[in-house]
C-alpha cells in the first residue's frame, strides 16, 4: 500500500512537470520565443513520443523558425510508422506549401482525400486537418467524400457550417434541414444559425432560399417539421397570417396543442396586425379544448377590440362582454375579466361609477393574495383616473402590504409616486422614487429614475414648480386618455415656459401624444426641435431614436431614419437605445447580421 502511494505521487509529479514544461513552450511560441520553445518541445517529445499536443507543438516551432526538412523528417516517419493517421499526409502537403512548393503540397493533400476511398471512417480527421489550414474546399471534399463511401456517415452539421463559411447559402440551408430531419430537437440551436443569415426583409435572398428549400421538400415530403420552419420564417419576417397557415397545418396533423398558435396572437397584435390576431383568435375559440382557454381567447379577443374598434362601435364590446358574463357568470374566477370590463367602461367610456361599482362588487370575496392584489390595483387605477387621489393612495398602499417584496408591490409603490407626482405632492413623490431606483424590475427602475429626474430638475429654479404642475397636468390628462387636452396644456407649458428646463420635457410629451394622434408631422416637428436645442440634454437621445422611428415606421422615409439612427451610434455610446439603433441602422444599410 505504502509502495502505491508513492508511485501515484511520483505519477502525479511527473504529469504535472510534462504540463508546467509544455505551457512554457507554449508561452515562449506566442512571444515568438521559438528556439525556446524548440528546445522545451524536443525534450518533452523525446520522453512522450507518441504526445499529439508535443508533435503539432514541435512542428509548428519547425516552421515558424523555417526548419522545414526537420518537420518533415518528422512528419514522414508519422506517415511511415502509423498506419492509421492518413491526416499527416495533409500535414506533409502544409509543410511543402510554406516552402513555396505548391505542386507536391497538392499531391500530398490528393493522396490524403484518396485515402478516404479505402478509409472513410478517416474522413472526419482529413477535414478537420484541412479546415485548420483554411482548405475549405478540400475540407468539404472530405466531408462529402466520406459520406458517399459510407452512407451511414453522418457529417451534414460539419458541412452546413462549411458551406457557411464559404457563402454557399443554399447548400447551407439544405444540410442544415438534412440534420433536423434526423436529430428535430436540435431546432432551437439550428434556428440560432439560420437567424444569422435570415432578415425581416421577404425579399431578402436567403430568406428566398430557405423559403424555396422549405417548400420544395414538403411537396417531397409532408413532415410537419418543414412546415414548423417555415412559420419560424415567416414569423422571422412579420408575416403572421402566413405563419398562421403553417401553425394550422401542423395542429391540424400533429394533434399538438394551441399553444404556438396562440403566441401568434401576441406577436401579431405587438406588430399592429389586429386582422391577424383576431382571425387566430377566432380559430382558438372554435378549437379550444377546454373552456379556460376558450375565455383566455374571448377576452384577448375583447382588448384588441377595444384597440381598434372606433367609438361608434363599443356597443359591440359591450356586447361581448355580457355575453360572457351571462355563460361563465360572477364567480371569482371571472375577476381578471370584470377587471378588463370595468377598465373598458372607465378609460373607454368614461363610466368611472360604473366601473368602480363593478370591481367593488369583488371587494368582499374570499380572494388570494395575488387576486386581492390585482383587484386593488385595478381600482386604484380608475380612482387616479377620476382624481380621487387619497383613495387610490389607500389602495395602492394596502398593495404593497399584501405582496411584500414581489414586482406587483414595486409597481405599487411606483404608482404611489405617480399619483402624489399627478396631485402636485412632488416631495413624497421623490421619497417613493428613491426606493423605486434599486428596484428588481428594471423597466421599473428606469421609469423611477426619469420622473425623479423629472422633479429634480423642474424644481431647483423655480421654487413654485409652476411649470412642473402644469406638465404633471398634462401628464394625467394623458392618462386618462385626454389627449387633445394634454396636448393644449402642453401648448402652455411651451408658451409660458419657453427656455425653461421643463421645455424638453414638454416637446417630448407632447411629439408622442401628437404620434398617438397620428398627426407626424407635428411630432417629427417637436423630435427636430429638441434635437436642435437640448441635442446634448438627457433626452437628447430620446429624441434621436423616436425621431428615427418615426421616420422608420410611421412616415415611410428609410433614409432619414438611418441618418438618426446612425447619429445615435457616433455621438450617444452610452445610450440605452445604442444596440437597438445599431441594429436597425445595419438592417436599414443592408447589412448581413450576426
Amino acid at each position: 500500500m505504502r509502495d502505491l502511494y508513492f508511485l501515484l505521487i511520483l505519477l502525479f509529479t511527473v504529469i504535472s512537470g510534462y504540463s508546467q514544461s509544455e505551457q512554457l513552450a507554449k508561452n515562449y511560441f506566442d512571444r515568438g520565443e521559438f528556439e525556446k520553445a524548440e528546445n522545451i518541445y524536443e525534450k518533452l517529445l523525446k520522453q512522450e513520443p507518441y504526445n499529439a499536443s508535443f508533435f503539432y507543438g514541435l512542428i509548428a516551432t519547425y516552421q515558424q523558425l523555417e526548419k522545414y526538412n526537420q518537420a518533415e523528417k518528422l512528419l514522414k516517419e508519422r506517415v511511415n510508422n502509423t498506419a492509421n493517421a492518413p491526416h499527416y499526409l495533409v500535414e506533409l502537403g502544409h509543410n511543402y506549401e510554406l516552402q513555396g512548393n505548391a505542386s507536391q503540397a497538392d499531391q500530398f493533400y490528393a493522396e490524403a482525400l484518396r485515402a478516404i476511398e479505402s478509409r472513410p471512417n478517416y474522413a472526419f480527421s482529413i477535414a478537420r486537418s484541412f479546415e485548420k489550414y483554411s482548405k475549405l474546399d478540400r475540407a468539404v471534399t472530405a466531408y462529402e467524400l466520406g459520406m458517399k463511401m459510407n452512407p451511414d456517415a453522418e457529417y451534414n452539421i460539419q458541412l452546413a457550417r462549411l458551406y457557411g463559411e464559404q457563402g454557399e447559402i443554399e447548400k447551407m440551408f439544405s444540410n442544415y434541414i438534412d440534420v433536423l430531419g434526423n436529430n428535430p430537437n436540435l431546432l432551437p440551436g439550428v434556428s440560432r444559425i439560420y437567424g444569422q443569415f435570415i432578415t425581416d426583409d421577404p425579399k431578402n435572398e436567403a430568406n428566398l432560399i430557405f423559403r424555396k428549400l422549405l417548400l420544395k421538400r414538403l411537396q417531397e415530403d409532408q413532415n410537419i417539421l418543414y412546415n414548423g420552419m417555415l412559420s419560424w420564417l415567416f414569423v422571422q419576417q412579420k408575416e403572421y397570417q402566413k405563419a398562421f397557415q403553417q401553425e394550422k397545418a401542423i395542429y391540424r396533423r400533429s394533434g399538438q396543442g394551441l399553444g404556438a398558435i396562440l403566441r401568434l396572437t401576441v406577436m401579431a397584435r405587438e406588430e399592429g396586425q389586429p386582422a391577424t390576431a383576431l382571425e387566430v383568435l377566432d380559430f382558438v375559440i372554435a378549437e379550444a379544448p377546454n373552456e379556460d382557454l376558450k375565455l383566455q381567447a374571448h377576452q384577448l379577443r375583447l382588448n384588441i377590440l377595444q384597440e381598434t374598434l372606433p367609438q361608434e362601435k363599443y356597443s359591440e364590446i359591450e356586447a361581448g362582454y355580457n355575453t360572457l358574463f351571462e355563460t361563465y357568470g360572477s364567480g371569482s374566477q371571472m375577476l381578471s375579466l370584470y377587471i378588463d370590463y370595468a377598465n373598458f367602461l372607465a378609460f373607454k367610456q368614461q363610466k368611472i361609477s360604473e366601473a368602480e361599482v363593478v370591481l367593488r362588487n369583488f371587494l368582499d370575496r374570499d380572494l388570494k393574495k395575488l387576486e386581492e392584489a390585482a383587484l386593488k390595483m385595478a381600482l386604484a387605477d380608475i380612482l387616479v383616473l377620476d382624481e380621487k387621489f387619497n383613495q387610490a393612495l389607500i389602495y395602492y398602499s394596502q398593495v404593497q402590504n399584501l405582496v411584500e417584496n414581489d414586482v406587483i408591490a414595486q409597481m405599487a409603490r411606483f404608482k404611489v409616486a405617480k399619483t402624489s407626482y399627478y396631485k402636485g405632492d412632488f416631495d413624497w413623490a421623490t421619497i417613493q422614487l428613491d426606493v423605486l431606483k434599486s428596484a428588481t424590475s428594471q423597466l421599473i427602475s428606469n421609469d423611477a429614475m426619469e420622473l425623479s429626474l423629472l422633479i429634480s430638475e423642474n424644481s431647483q429654479e423655480d421654487s413654485t414648480r409652476t411649470a412642473l404642475k402644469k406638465y404633471a397636468r398634462a401628464d394625467l390628462l394623458a392618462f386618462q386618455e385626454k389627449n387633445s387636452k394634454a396636448i393644449e396644456v402642453l401648448d402652455s407649458v411651451l408658451t409660458q415656459h419657453k427656455g425653461e428646463k421643463i421645455e424638453d420635457d414638454a416637446l417630448l410629451k407632447q411629439a408622442g401624444l401628437y404620434e398617438q394622434a397620428r398627426e407626424y408631422a407635428k411630432a417629427e416637428k417637436n423630435y427636430l426641435a429638441i434635437i436642435e436645442h437640448y441635442k446634448n440634454g438627457v433626452l437628447g437621445d430620446n429624441a434621436h431614436f423616436y425621431l428615427a422611428e418615426l421616420y422608420a415606421d410611421k412616415l415611410e422615409e428609410p433614409g432619414k431614419a438611418q441618418e438618426f439612427y446612425e447619429k445615435i451610434i457616433f455621438n450617444y455610446a452610452d445610450s440605452i437605445y445604442f444596440v437597438d439603433a445599431r441594429k436597425k441602422f445595419r438592417q436599414l444599410r443592408g447589412d448581413e447580421l450576426e
